[in-house]
């Protein structure tokens, strides 16, 4: 590899953690944002899990591209797994990203783990609500993070219907 891109499509788009050299919005073809994991650590507790972003299959999704120099890579690779590999839901995946400028990329990508048991599939508005009203994590109220998340998401110049109904009923 001559360069190193990350994908973050929830909250690596606000909160990377890492050093990056530049940073692009990309679309990711072949899968979808979506509220679609329980999580059981940092938005919720085993008693009563919250939900956080994954990557599940079909459409595309609009996100952001992180180039890392050379010499952070190992760093950068060993601190995303610490982070997203906590329980195993995400399958850690290198995919072709379209950058704003029109490159196109290999970017290391987290895609939800559709046979994991943290996995939770499509779900109503309404349910999806229930579930975030009520969930808090070690990183705090998921209520905080699925309104950060759309407050990002928005200020890239996108629009979630879904997510939106959800957070009107929050």
């Amino acid at each position: 590899m001559t360069e190193f891109w990350v994908f973050g499509y929830g909250s690596l788009i606000w909160r990377p953690g890492f050093d990056f050299v530049e940073r692009q919005k990309a679309r990711l073809a072949g899968y979808h944002r979506s509220l679609c994991i329980h999580s059981h650590v940092h938005r919720g507790s085993p008693e009563r899990p919250g939900l956080v972003f994954g990557l599940d299959r079909g459409g595309s999704c609009v996100g952001m591209a992180f180039r890392v120099a050379p010499e952070g890579w190992d760093e950068v690779v060993a601190y995303l797994r610490e982070r997203e590999l906590v329980t195993n839901v995400y399958r850690e995946l290198t995919l072709p990203v379209r950058l704003e400028d029109g490159r196109s990329v290999r970017a290391l990508v987290y895609v939800v783990d559709r046979g994991h048991t943290q996995y939770a599939g499509r779900l109503t508005v309404e349910h999806a609500a229930e579930i975030v009203r009520r969930s808090h994590g070690q990183s705090g109220p998921n209520v905080d993070y699925v309104r950060s998340a759309l407050d990002h998401i928005r200020e890239m110049g996108l629009r979630d219907n879904w997510l939106e109904a959800v957070v009107r009923r929050l």
